[in-house]
């Protein structure tokens, strides 16, 4: 969201992010923002002073949204500690008094519950003297080349209403079209950069490098000969219902993996959600291996000069949990145009 503010021109000047390695990525990539590297819990009145601010001000975030997840049966419910850390997140809302507030989260929210969280957010920020508008945009509506629904709420402390911000392509960008430039790579690559041989071919392609010669985090989870040779029987837009029987008997009952398991991207419409790409084992759409951090980044809309920090596990981690950045540049330049 933070990179989404900035290229709509939006001074980002404190962050606070729980996770080291998500805080690292993020003072890495916005060396010109304080980054607190705290649980939200911890954070007092005087760390978020805003007392020499002349410009509005904007706070924006986006509460743990896997409790609130439609593929989470487990713990989808008012019993998951993670579900009430909106509270916090309005506590903050209480000191700074933001001319703007932006909430986001998965669509799951409105029906988790039977809509006790999202309605407790909005009932709170009426209560705080806000005027909201909300929204369920798809990133794909917003040039990204992802189907990824996410609900926005907007707070107004000027009674302002906010429009529904307008779909900037007309035609969805494809996953060819987004990371076919990028580097023929093994199962397990572990490959910190690679120049770019050729000059990449779609418009997509040339907003993400941005004049760069190379990229990086090529790096793939290396998966066992077993897991390879199952790739091998998926076409683009299959999942494991096309593993042969025989090679999924560790599986005790393959009737209960949800269709994102061993899903082979579709060259020709965007992708499917990037969440946990590497749990779910999303396979690459001409070669028989996992998606690499940079694939994964692409997809996602982060540019090619977005570098990530920490182990594969954690640059993995950052790059499904994340905001489209360009879908979250549509929601900032509503707010901006008013």
């Amino acid at each position: 969201m933070a990179l989404g503010a900035t290229l709509a021109g939006i001074k980002v000047k404190i962050a606070i992010e729980s996770d080291d390695y998500a805080a690292l990525t993020y003072q890495h990539n916005h060396p010109e923002t304080q980054v607190l590297a705290k649980n939200i819990c911890e954070i007092k009145q005087k760390e978020i002073t805003t007392e020499n601010v002349k410009q509005k001000m904007i706070l924006f975030g986006g509460p743990p949204c896997q409790g609130f997840s439609t593929s989470n049966q487990k713990t989808r419910s008012e019993a998951n500690p993670l579900n009430w850390l909106f509270v916090e997140y309005m506590r903050i809302v209480k000191l700074v008094k933001p001319d703007w507030v932006v909430f986001e989260n998965v669509k799951g929210i409105l029906e988790t519950a039977k809509g006790i969280f999202f309605n407790m957010v909005l009932s709170e920020l009426h209560s705080c003297g806000y005027t909201t508008s909300h929204w369920v945009l798809n990133a794909a509506d917003y040039g990204v080349p992802q189907n990824r629904n996410r609900l926005f709420v907007v707070g107004s402390l000027d009674g302002k209403r906010v429009n529904r911000p307008d779909p900037t392509v007309s035609k969805h960008v494809t996953v060819k079209q987004a990371i076919s430039d990028l580097p023929d790579l093994e199962n397990g690559a572990l490959i910190c950069f690679v120049p770019h041989k050729h000059k990449p071919k779609t418009k997509y392609a040339c907003l993400m490098c941005s004049g760069l010669g190379g990229s990086s985090n090529h790096l793939i989870t290396k998966n066992s000969s077993k897991v390879i040779e199952r790739y091998k029987h998926i076409p683009q837009g299959g999942n494991w219902v096309n593993i042969p029987k025989k090679l999924m008997k560790n599986y005790t009952d393959t009737s209960r993996c949800h269709t994102g398991i061993y899903h082979r991207l579709k060259e020709d419409s965007p992708s499917v959600v990037i969440g946990n790409f590497r749990k779910n084992m999303l396979i690459h759409p001409r070669q028989d291996r996992g998606l690499s951090v940079r694939e994964a980044a692409r997809l996602q809309s982060f540019p090619d000069s977005y570098e990530f920090k920490g182990s594969i596990g954690f640059q993995q981690q950052q790059v499904g949990n994340a905001v489209p950045p360009l879908l979250a540049k549509e929601v900032f330049e509503s707010i901006i145009k008013l």
